[in-house]
This record gives C-alpha cells, structure tokens and sequence, in this order.
C-alpha cells in the first residue's frame, strides 16, 4: 500500500497535469539539496522515496576502483577492497552508496530549502507540459472564461492553463467582464521564466475566419474558399472570398438573407466593419475591388516583379480610396500582397505634363530675338546670367533693379520690350489665320498684297523700337494708303491705332 506522502503527490500530479515521477524526483532532489548542505560535503549524493513507508533515503555515492593509484578523490572514488569489506558483492566500476542520517536532523531550515527546490521542480514540469500542450495548437480557436484583469492585460483560463492576452491583441471596441467566456485565438507559446506564457488574441484574422467558417455552411463545406484576409482590430476588416461553383455567389453566401450572417459576426466582433470582396486571379481587377467602397477610374501595373500598382482615381474619389488615416488602401494592399500608389486625376495629369516637358525641353529665345532692347542692355543681363526671354520674363521688378546699371526707368523698357515681343508671337498665328481664310477664295488679289502688308509690319516694328528707345513716336504711313491723308499714329504693339484687318478683308471682298 502506498504511503500517505506518495498519494499526495499522485494528487498533486493528477491536478497539475504532470507526470508523478517528476514529483518524485523533485521531492529527492529537494532531500539531496538538504542533505549536502547540512553535512557541507562535495560528495556524490543521492536520494530514494520508498512508496510503501514514505520514507526517503539519502546516500553517498562512490565509484569502486580496482587500486589505491586510481584514487584521484577519495569523496568519489573508493579501492575494492575497501568498498568488499562494507559489500562483498560489489566489482570494478560498480557504485557503493553508504547512508546518510536524514530523520530528526536536518531541521526547519533544511526542510524550507526542500520545499523551495520541490516548487521550483514542479512549476518547471507544469511549464514543459502546457508548452507541449499549446505549441501544436497555434491559430487555433478556444473557448476561454475571463479569470482577471492585470492593468491592459487580460488573464483568461483555458482549463490546463492560464493565457494572457495583451494590449495590442485587444479589439479597441472590446471590453471584458470576469467569469466571462470568449473565443480566442492562441497567437503564441512562450517559455517564460515565470511559468508558461500562453499567449492568446482577438485582433487576429483567424478569428474573423473561424467566425465566418461558424456562420457560412459554404464556407464549412468548402465551396466557398476565403482567399485572404486584412484587418485592423476594432476598425475594418476586408475578406477576399471565391466560389468553387458556378451556381454560388459568393458574397451573397457570405452575406446571408437580408445580412443576417455577416451582421451575427459584426455582433461578436462589438460592431467592427467588415468588406466582403470577391476574389480574382487578375491584380488589376482585383485591387479595383478591394479598394470598395470607392470608385476606381483605372489600375495600371508600374513592376510586377516588385509588385507594384498604381490606381488612378476621380478627384471627388481619392479621400474615400485614402480612408481615415490611411486605413482603406492600406488595408487593399495588405489584401492584394502588392504596394498600392494612389493619385487623383488632376494629379496624374500634372505628372504626364511633368513628364512631356521634360522630354520636349522648355523653350529659349535668345535676348537678341526682342526689338528694343539695346546691345548694352542685353550685355548687363548676359552679365547677370539672363540669357533667354523667358528667364527675363520670370523676373520681378525688384530682381531686375538689382542688376547693376538698371534703374526703375530701364526695367519699364524692358517690360514694354518683353511684353510687345510677346503680344507679336501671340497676334502673329491669329492674323495669318485670318488671312488665310478672308483669301482663301481669291489667291490672285493675296499675292498681290503681300508686299504692302509686309511694307507696314516693318514700319510698324521700326516705329516700337524707336518709342522703346525713348525717341519720339513717328508715324507710319501703310503702302496704300492715299497721299493725301494724314498718317496714322501707331500704337505700342506696332498696329494701327482704331484699325484692324477686319476692314482690309472686307475690301477685298467687296
């Protein structure tokens, strides 16, 4: 019949879920640890529970050497004839264990450290066991009631063990009452070195999936497949799913009549969104999806080999593709596997812009090109590093009075001079457009003409570069023009005053 202390530690065993020979062990080495230190020797010592009497036995272990010059440690190592005249039976590298007294003798102090050593043994064990336990079973769904709350942790008991649930493995939307039973996933085992860490989750995807795998028969039978799955706890989560049939819509299925399934599942997730999105082969046409709720204009593949898309977008869409904070493409792109770049269509215009101008090359007219400003003017600007129009023409005011040798009177010139060269490149397009079309139908009469039309642009240009030099204004007299009548005062750029050619059309059709 087993001893009374044998019996407890069988209980003790059976409630730790561990194995009684580790107790036992644990309970000699405890009386080892005890024993050497009140003897304070280096010996080789051992320990034995008997089961019957309860009683536990101490020795001190000697390996049996054949003679004296083999002694190196007379504590460990004993001649044979010394070690045959205590046990006659014992031979060459046999073991000879002489008792040590333990009962009555070693004291409270002794039986203290053994109780240490036995706890210590047994949390160890109990450690082993749950790792063991718990570490094949990672991503699974359990049941778990709420044991206690220690600060943002929540401890909850899984029946063999105990599981902590931290901070970042919370929903925000969740909170939990004790002796409440939830469904958690077990993110994690560690072997910690104040017991066995079972970590366990709520913000992990698996749960969205073990969830939609309760409530969708289809999905529990296999004929609608959950391709992938992004979620940010206690805000959105998107699930990718795919039909297996034909005949089977797979949103709907998820859906359920009038939301039901998918609304039981929002229940136990305390109202966290969800997006149920049907899954394709194709990036494009998928990421089109997953970017729901908002409209995509277009998707276009910048590197598949690095995955990469980039989605094009109304300019009234791209907040909504954005998200609060970034969460609806972060979420897509979590989703596809791919890295999403989002722009509006103004954007992407000016990108395209960008783009063409630098292949073409922005445009430079030499400062020599523009009547009326003088060669020692166009030397202090070249002197300055203005050498087109356009870098002239992008200058203020201010910018050009600090060139040496320009006043507030010389930039006055130079705007004039800047702004009738181009108003000329402006007017000249349209006045040969209207030209063109008033003698379109006598190509006779245009060719006649020609010559005094170029007669009065000349006097025309001659007479601006004369006002621009500050000389005073002439007047010019067209080659038509009869002899008698005065000549008509020309304007800054270059035009007759109160003229156009819409006069000079009609009286070649006329």
């Amino acid at each position: 019949m087993a001893s009374e202390l044998y019996n407890t530690i069988d209980a003790l065993s059976r409630e730790k879920g561990i194995d009684p020979q580790i107790v036992v062990s644990a309970v000699e080495d405890a009386i080892v640890v005890a024993t050497r230190k009140y003897y304070k020797t280096q010996e080789t010592l051992r320990a034995e529970l008997d089961k019957e009497s309860g009683k536990i036995h101490a020795f001190a272990v000697r390996t049996v050497v054949e003679n004296p010059e083999q002694v190196e440690d007379p504590l460990l190592q004993i001649t044979l004839d010394d070690a045959r005249k205590i046990d006659p039976s014992l031979e060459v590298g046999g073991e000879l264990r002489i008792p040590k007294q333990t009962e009555g003798i070693l004291g409270r102090i002794a039986a203290q450290l053994a109780k240490q050593v036995i706890f210590q043994k047994v949390r160890e064990a109990e450690r082993d066991t749950v790792y063991n336990e718990y570490i094949g079973r990672v991503n699974e769904i359990v049941n778990a009631t709420v044991k206690r709350i220690e600060g943002p942790d929540v401890i909850f008991d899984l029946g063999k063990a105990e599981s902590r649930m931290p901070r970042k493995e919370q929903s925000r939307l969740e909170s939990f009452a004790i002796g409440e039973r939830v469904r958690v996933v077990i993110a994690r085992v560690e072997k910690a070195s104040k017991g066995p860490a079972v970590v366990v989750s709520r913000a992990a995807p698996e749960l969205v999936q073990h969830l939609f795998q309760t409530e969708v028969p289809e999905i529990y039978d296999g004929t609608v497949v959950i391709r992938a799955i992004a979620r940010e706890a206690g805000e959105r989560t998107k699930i990718a799913v795919m039909s297996k049939d034909k005949d089977v819509d797979a949103v709907g299925a998820c859906v359920g009549m009038k939301g039901m399934r998918v609304q039981s599942i929002i229940r136990e997730l305390r109202g966290e969104k969800i997006d149920i999105i049907e899954y394709h082969e194709d990036a494009v046409t998928f990421a089109e999806k997953a970017l729901q709720p908002a409209k995509v204009s277009r998707v276009s593949v910048v590197d598949a080999s690095d995955k990469h898309l980039e989605v094009v977008v109304d300019d009234s869409q791209l907040s909504l593709a954005i998200g609060k904070k970034g969460q609806n493409v972060r979420l897509a792109a979590k989703l596809l596997g791919w890295k999403i770049d989002i722009k509006s269509e103004e954007e992407k215009r000016q990108e395209v812009e960008l783009q063409m101008s630098a292949l073409v090359g922005s445009p430079s007219t030499p400062l020599e090109n523009v009547p009326g400003l003088g060669e020692g003017l166009i030397e202090k600007l070249s002197a300055a590093g203005i050498g087109t129009v356009e870098a002239l023409a992008d200058m203020t005011p201010e910018q050009l009075e600090a060139i040496e040798g320009i006043g507030p009177k010389t930039v006055e010139k130079i705007s004039l001079a800047v702004n009738n060269y181009f108003s000329s490149l402006e007017a000249g397009p349209v006045a040969e457009e209207a030209t063109g079309e008033a003698d379109a139908p006598f190509a006779a009469p245009a060719e006649t003409e020609a010559a005094p039309a170029e007669e009065s642009a000349t006097a025309a240009e001659k007479a601006v570069e004369e006002s621009v030099e500050g000389e005073t204004p002439v007047e010019a007299r067209s080659a038509d023009q009869p002899a008698g009548e005065p000549a008509a005062e020309l304007d800054e750029t270059g035009e007759q005053a109160g003229q156009d050619s819409a006069p000079s059309g009609d009286k070649d059709k006329e």
